[in-house]
């Protein structure tokens, strides 16, 4: 069985991702700290312990595990609760550290990038979208700590990609939700039009996510090395109503260029992870939102 190591695999969608690895690989999680000395992993999962703006200890990690993939998951997710540079620096020297030591080792890596790339969400000016649905070749300009931080990790993993002939995928999910936990369908979001104008009401489910990290990790799409950047997002928007119309509503106007999007569809595109990775989001918050999904131990009881 392969070895895979996940950065930020305790945190709340990493551990889906956890779980869904190790029905194939031996993973070892990765985080600031582990369980404890006397906790023992489920199946296929072990846990260690670094900091990942050391690169010392990540390059020496990486090394000793000799992992066949790198799944790094490790990051501030978003502004707020650190100050803007700390939320920069953090993210983009674990990127660096970690990427830069999986490709020494040739090992095939995913690393988790954000829709915060575009620099929609954080702008001080609210902006749409150049054209929609929005593909991975729109333009990313994000004045933000955080989605400049998430531009940097791509850019380490185009030149890791480069440098070492690895695959590397970096998947830009869209407000990731866990069954049975839908903030998305909270009311203080749905009856208030501008609570997520910011990402034109967008959002992916937590397991969603994680079949495309299986996916990008099983599929070569970049066989003789090489970076892709996958949109990762549910089929719909989370209001239920016909996109166009909420953008008229709240921005009084509509992007004019690309095909649009018919109904309730999504914002971004996810035809490239189709057509590279053959990956379509499975879940809607119509089932997911009341849905009865136990979110994955990964320490035995």
């Amino acid at each position: 069985m392969d070895t895979v190591i996940v950065t930020g695999g305790r945190g709340a969608s990493g551990r889906w991702v956890v779980d869904r690895l190790r029905e194939e690989y031996e993973v070892v999680v990765v985080d600031r700290d582990h369980p404890g000395f006397g906790a023992a992993g489920v199946e296929n999962v072990d846990f260690r312990a670094a900091d990942l703006t050391d690169r010392g200890a990540v390059r020496e990690l990486v090394a000793s595990v000799g992992p066949d993939a790198v799944v790094h998951w490790g990051a501030i997710p978003a502004l707020g609760r650190h100050p803007e540079g700390a939320v920069f620096e953090n993210n983009a020297v674990a990127a660096y550290n970690v990427l830069t030591a999986a490709g020494e080792v040739g090992a095939r890596i995913v690393q988790a990038s954000s829709d915060g790339a575009y620099g929609f969400f954080f702008a001080d000016e609210e902006l749409l979208p150049d054209e929609l649905p929005v593909t991975e070749s729109h333009p990313r300009r994000p004045e933000d700590g955080y989605g400049l931080s998430k531009v940097a990790a791509e850019e380490v993993a185009a030149g890791v990609a480069r440098r070492h002939g690895v695959q590397v995928a970096s998947i830009r999910p869209s407000w990731i939700q866990e069954p049975g936990v839908y903030p998305c369908r909270e009311s203080d979001y749905t009856e208030d039009l501008g609570a997520g104008a910011g990402n034109y009401w967008s959002y992916v489910d937590a397991r969603d996510v994680a079949e495309m990290v299986h996916a990008a990790l099983t599929t070569e799409f970049a066989p003789d090395g090489g970076h892709e950047a996958f949109n990762c997002v549910a089929a719909d928007n989370a209001l239920g109503e016909p996109l166009e119309e909420l953008l008229e509503r709240y921005y009084g106007d509509v992007p004019e260029a690309g095909p649009g999007v018919d109904g309730d569809g999504g914002a971004y595109s996810v035809a490239k992870a189709a057509e590279l990775l053959d990956w379509t989001p499975a879940h809607s918050w119509r089932d997911a939102a009341d849905e009865a999904v136990p979110r994955p131990e990964l320490v035995q009881d």
